[in-house]
């Protein structure tokens, strides 16, 4: 069936080019989410629009293996990373960019301070 070769073609192909970017670190996996990175830096609107023009949303680590997924960028990048979260109108706490409430977090020791770099 022609239908059914394109189909296999192109899961192929996306096969491969899931290959190369596993191989250039700007791909992961966890919990069936795919996240990813161009590996440039640029600041949080910036991030957001990016995200967005590939059908995705800024990376909102919901539970250990996701923010593992986040960290895996930061560690091989040498940077830090946004996430989708934003301080709500109680100082020092923090909810999802669409105002709902965390239900994960791994704050370091004394975090957040309320310094601006949480």
């Amino acid at each position: 069936n022609e239908v059914e070769d394109i189909i296999r073609q192109l899961e192929h192909r996306i096969s491969r080019l899931e290959g190369v970017l596993h191989l250039e670190k700007m791909i992961t996996e966890s919990g069936g989410k795919i996240f990813a990175t161009n590996g440039k830096r640029a600041d949080f609107h910036a991030t957001m629009k990016k995200c967005k023009e590939a059908g995705g949303s800024i990376a909102t680590p919901r539970n250990p293996g996701e923010n593992d997924a986040i960290l895996y960028f930061v560690k091989n990048f040498n940077t830090y990373a946004y996430l989708g979260i934003k301080e709500s109108l109680i100082p020092s706490k923090f909810q999802f960019l669409d105002g709902t409430q965390l239900t994960y977090t791994n704050w370091y020791l004394h975090e957040p301070s309320g310094k601006g770099e949480e």
